[in-house]
């Protein structure tokens, strides 16, 4: 583990460790895969004359065979209505709990970049400058150097930076209980090569994160979790929402069990419980659909960053097909007309859609497991943007 007395030193990575590690890549490169765009989009005429959000959580469970589906539709005016369709459990057959607490993956870069520039406004970081002077000496390998890189491009996925998930193992289940440090996750990203001169090119990396939690702390003083909670989650009155504890592999509270496998020709296995700390601040929260949607509308808003900080935020570049990424946000075109800003979020067990509209409508759904084929990934995405084209 790394030495906490020396935060800049870098041991070396056992081969044990990374081997399991690397196998990562099995599931976290599930993320990368659904936001890039192989699912077939909805047509317009498709969405705008479906049956409804609950007759497409139906469906997800009937015919794409998710165990369980939540959503939660908040109207502009922050009404919210709650949907579930499949069973929490697939051994009790119970129902799922309305807005129950999934683990929510990616979306929580939105949370993170949120306070990077919460710290930008209070003139703590500033966008433009190389990650080097808020982490110095710690961003180096082959190609990389912190000295080069900005804070905009770790935020945007603008740096270059290799994913600790590019090594790719097949079995999740190697890590599933394993606690690591951040800097573990940093030293396996360390030992590749950078993936492009930072600013010439995007490319999907939690290594940026993980790099963004650090900044967090180093600046502040403060652990990345507490941050989140006193800056975001305590304000918004986010009562489902939480970064786990050290160790902490549970869900707290009423919540569906997450299930996945790693061969579609075998059966689920029940993740529940996992050892997040393999995303840490890339992807480690835990929320409901409705506090989900609270902080995104609240997000766009205005209520959580200051106009030229959320201007930033959303100015964005070409990413997935179909979608341009900003600081931790993304936005795309919606087959209603408008447009839409969000993240995804794709754990094992989990799969979270969801976004706002201009108009602040919000809609997050919650699948509870990976879709394991285009259609699925398909037919979530179209949910998504039928709910918010209603």
């Amino acid at each position: 583990m790394t030495d906490r007395n020396h935060p800049h030193r870098r041991p070396p990575v056992s081969s044990t460790r990374r081997r399991v590690l690397a196998a990562v890549t099995s599931f976290a490169l599930v993320g990368s895969l659904a936001l890039s765009g192989a699912a077939p989009a909805a047509s317009a005429d498709a969405v705008r004359h479906r049956d409804g959000v609950q007759a497409d959580l139906n469906r997800l469970v009937s015919v794409e065979r998710f165990p369980a589906a939540l959503a939660a539709v908040r109207a502009a005016n922050g009404h919210t209505r709650n949907y579930t369709a499949g069973v929490a459990e697939l051994d009790t057959k119970r129902k799922p709990p309305v807005d129950g607490r999934v683990r929510i993956g990616s979306n929580t870069k939105t949370f993170v970049a949120t306070v990077v520039l919460q710290l930008v406004g209070e003139g703590k970081v500033d966008l433009d400058e190389p990650i080097e002077t808020y982490l110095p000496d710690l961003i180096r390998g082959d190609g990389i150097d912190g000295r080069q890189i900005t804070v905009r491009q770790v935020l945007q996925q603008t740096s270059g930076l290799p994913s600790y998930v590019d090594d790719i193992a097949p079995d999740f289940f190697l890590l599933q209980h394993t606690y690591f440090e951040p800097r573990d996750l940093l030293d396996l990203a360390l030992t590749d090569k950078a993936s492009f001169a930072p600013g010439t090119n995007w490319e999907y990396s939690n290594t940026n994160y993980v790099v963004a939690g650090l900044l967090i702390q180093r600046v502040t003083g403060r652990p990345v979790a507490e941050e989140i909670t006193n800056r975001i989650i305590v304000p918004l009155k986010l009562r489902d929402t939480y970064f786990p504890n050290v160790g902490e592999q549970g869900i707290r509270g009423r919540h569906p069990h997450g299930y996945y496998t790693d061969d579609p020709d075998k059966p689920l296995q029940d993740v529940t419980k996992m050892d997040p700390s393999w995303s840490w601040a890339a992807g480690a929260m835990i929320s409901s659909p409705s506090d989900t949607n609270r902080f995104f509308a609240a997000l766009l808003a205005g209520d959580l960053l200051r106009s030229a900080e959320l201007d930033q935020m959303r100015t964005t570049v070409p990413a997935f097909p179909g979608r341009s990424y900003g600081l931790g946000l993304m936005s795309w075109d919606l087959p209603c007309g408008g447009r839409a800003w969000g993240h995804d979020g794709d754990v094992p067990g989990f799969t979270t859609r969801g976004g706002v509209t201009e108009e602040g409508r919000a809609v997050t759904l919650a699948v509870t497991a990976p879709p394991t084929t285009e259609s699925a990934a398909g037919q979530v995405e179209a949910a998504v943007d039928g709910a918010l084209c209603e």
